[in-house]
């Protein structure tokens, strides 16, 4: 068994942005950027994406990526990599969402020394948030935590506040999650989202409503997810400016 593997779950029926992992990014689509950054941390043997799609498989063939094809009936993207754990054992599951094309492969390497840290801990990234802008969209979830980086919530809404209602500091989660065996069980387990992680559309949550702490890990502020369509003009511009 090996120590970790990463998993980069893509799901073809976004209900947001439908055929959204195989957008043409460049040249290249979203899922195939994501994956060629974690080649550039850890070795390709290591990284599989999961799907529901015939699609995503074909095309994961045809450019040489890991693929294992999973049931249509997940929940989230952490349910997905939960069936993968059926398939691939290892200690640790590190999730990277299939929408972060432009991250920074150094912060897997931040993940991966951070297991080492914290054994058998649930793992999460998060950086500062530097913009008015990122700290009021509801697609950005904000992050507060306890002094000793354990998470105490997270929202779509903008927190932490303030009285004066306006932006002064404040942290977003980064999309690279890390999982040991039996948390990803038991979050799998539940047939059903828990309360606050339907209501906010954040599945990390779930974590902990049924008893697990989640440690925070500060990662770089270089990602750029693809939420929405109007956020690929932001990952073309990064290209083109990477490019120059």
């Amino acid at each position: 068994m090996t120590d970790y593997v990463i998993v980069i779950p893509a799901r073809y029926k976004s209900s947001r942005y439908p055929g959204k992992p195989l957008i043409d990014l460049n040249g290249k689509s979203m899922l195939q950027r994501t994956y060629e950054q974690c080649q550039k941390a850890v070795d390709s043997k290591l990284i599989y994406v999961a799907t529901e799609d015939e699609r995503i498989v074909q095309h994961c063939h045809e450019h040489g990526m890991n693929v294992i094809l999973t049931t249509d009936n997940c929940l989230t993207g952490t349910d997905r990599v939960a069936e993968v754990a059926q398939q691939v054992k290892a200690g640790y599951y590190i999730n990277v969402q299939g929408d972060e094309p432009l991250f920074n492969p150094d912060d897997i390497t931040a993940v991966v020394n951070a297991l080492k840290l914290y054994p058998g801990e649930v793992l999460n990234g998060y950086c500062p948030i530097d913009t008015a802008e990122q700290y009021n969209s509801l697609y950005v979830p904000k992050v507060v935590f306890k002094p000793n980086g354990e998470l105490l919530y997270m929202s779509r809404s903008a927190i932490p506040g303030n009285k004066t209602g306006k932006f002064v500091k404040a942290w977003r989660q980064v999309c690279i999650y890390a999982f040991p065996y039996d948390a990803l069980e038991a979050f799998a387990a539940t047939p059903e989202k828990t309360t606050l992680e339907a209501e906010e559309d954040i599945e990390i949550l779930r974590f902990l409503e049924i008893g697990f702490d989640v440690r925070m890990i500060e990662l770089s502020t270089l990602s750029i997810p693809i939420d929405a369509p109007e956020d690929v003009e932001k990952v073309l511009k990064r290209l083109a400016d990477d490019a120059r």
